[in-house]
């Protein structure tokens, strides 16, 4: 079965899916580390040098190659992937594929991402803790109608890793 992880930035998908991966056995693939590995750019400088259009196209080619290889894999999207190129759409055509939406709180996000405004471009020019939650409300709101979309909706705020793995692993019993 290929799992694949959802959500805002921020909301545990990659740390989780690690754990979740090495306590079924099989690989973990974070999809923008593994865009990174084959275009030999960072996602910040596919952004700056050849635009977002050129980043979502090659991210949408990158998520079809993973799910046709059908392979028992743990799968990290990134925040905005669902959203673009009719990602959901594509995810939800594979049979053996199992999408889990990480619901986080716009607090529970601020909280997890103001210390890393340096490491997301996206973040970067929010200054204030204020301008920060009125961006990720805002994202966010835009973004929820596909996250929804997932087969399985997770609540990751105030809980601990253990109890979100736990649950994800009833989710896919």
């Amino acid at each position: 079965m290929t799992i694949i992880l959802l959500g805002y930035m921020g909301s545990g998908k990659s740390t989780l899916g690690r754990k979740l991966a090495e306590s079924l056995n099989i690989p973990f693939i974070d999809l923008d580390d593994y865009i990174e590995e084959k275009e030999g750019l960072s996602i910040s400088e596919l952004f700056a040098q050849k635009g977002e259009i050129y980043f979502r196209k090659k991210e949408h080619e990158h998520l079809k190659a993973i799910l046709e290889n059908q392979s028992d894999v743990v799968l990290a999207l990134g925040g905005g992937t669902p959203c673009y190129a009719n990602n959901m759409e594509l995810i939800k055509t594979y049979p053996k594929t199992k999408s889990v939406y990480f619901k986080a709180s716009i607090g529970e996000l601020v909280k997890r991402l103001k210390h890393e405004r340096a490491k997301r471009p996206i973040l970067s020019r929010f200054e204030s803790e204020d301008d920060l939650t009125e961006f990720i409300g805002k994202h966010l709101f835009e973004r929820v109608p596909f996250y929804s979309q997932a087969d399985v909706t997770l609540e990751v705020s105030n809980t601990t890793e253990l109890a979100i793995l736990d649950a994800l692993m009833q989710a896919l019993a």
